[in-house]
């Protein structure tokens, strides 16, 4: 694809074929993203790419635990809730979905699978979790970086074909995922990652999230 196809193409997948996706395309894919730029060249990230049977474990431990209503124990801070526009952007978002997927404000049920659907990965075959050297915590220029090198690897992914959504709810319960991942103590476990081939059939696929126009973001100094 060309760059533009890319960025004005990629949307979030949260429905996946249950197709394998090769590991030597993972290989290539993340070879691409760690060619983003990096605060004096830190490269602080790694990779744990879980398939198969660690990643079901995995599914299996966040679900039971939040639905036992285990506190979560997220590692990378989250801060205060959203409020103004921020909690507006994310309502707004919320309603693409339910309203895609057919979920009443009243549905209880429904709601509560569509949150599963988090803790489970969205089913994906691949999970990817992006870790940080522990020894940078406390940097903001480290998150800052990872952010750059996880959208850089969505890009790439789109690019093959691939479908991904950026996620917290597969780390939310971290002892679970550094369980069956194998994550080194040295590492902070920061986001994941869902990855595979996307369901064309799964109506959530086809939402494209509302962006704020360049006016609104960008304000232009010193020109004519």
């Amino acid at each position: 694809m060309e760059y533009d196809e890319v960025m004005l193409g990629r949307r979030s997948i949260r429905g996946y074929k249950p197709d394998p996706v090769p590991q030597k395309l993972i290989e290539e894919i993340l070879a691409l993203a760690m060619r983003a730029p990096t605060s004096m060249n830190t490269q602080p990230w790694n990779f744990y790419v879980i398939t198969g049977e660690p990643l079901a474990r995995i599914r299996q431990g966040n679900t039971e635990r939040i639905l036992a209503g285990v506190p979560d124990s997220r590692e990378f801070r989250k801060g205060e809730p959203f409020a103004g526009v921020h909690r507006e952007r994310q309502i707004g978002v919320a309603k693409q979905l339910f309203a895609a997927m057919g979920i009443a404000r009243d549905d209880a049920a429904m709601r509560q699978d569509w949150v599963l659907r988090g803790f489970r990965q969205f089913d994906a075959p691949v999970c990817v979790i992006v870790t940080y050297d522990k020894v940078l915590e406390g940097s903001d220029d480290t998150p800052f970086d990872c952010g750059g090198v996880v959208n850089a690897l969505v890009n790439a992914a789109w690019s093959r074909g691939l479908g991904t959504v950026i996620n917290s709810q597969g780390i939310m319960q971290s002892p679970v995922v550094r369980e069956h991942a194998g994550i080194a103590d040295d590492q902070v476990i920061m986001k994941s990652i869902a990855l595979g081939w996307p369901d064309d059939s799964f109506p959530a696929n086809a939402v494209v999230s509302e962006r704020k126009s360049v006016a609104e973001a960008a304000t232009f100094v010193g020109f004519a």
